[in-house]
């Protein structure tokens, strides 16, 4: 027979969306237990604890998590134009 798993509903938006989507995740009793009492320590609810586990996971990636974080990390990721050279022009001798 499987073990029980506690079950935790996230919050996902969509972009350009007004629908929430949300998923179900499974934890073992004693991994719920220990985020429950995380959250009572921190005073915070799962969900929070869950929204700062992924940003937290997808800052370790790269993955941008907003468009802000995008922006910040494309401007950091273009080179700078090369330099043009600037030449002195000579008069021709004749």
């Amino acid at each position: 027979m499987r073990p029980m798993h506690a079950g935790l509903f996230l919050r996902v938006l969509p972009l350009n969306s007004g629908h929430q989507m949300r998923k179900v995740i499974e934890f073992d009793d004693e991994t719920y237990q220990v985020l429950v009492q995380l959250g009572r320590d921190r005073m915070a609810t799962l969900q929070e604890l869950a929204d700062e586990a992924f940003a937290d996971l997808l800052k370790k990636h790269g993955v941008p998590i907003d468009l802000k974080d995008a922006l910040r990390k494309s401007v950091r990721t273009l080179k700078p134009a090369p330099a043009r050279k600037t030449t002195k022009h000579r008069a021709k001798r004749t």
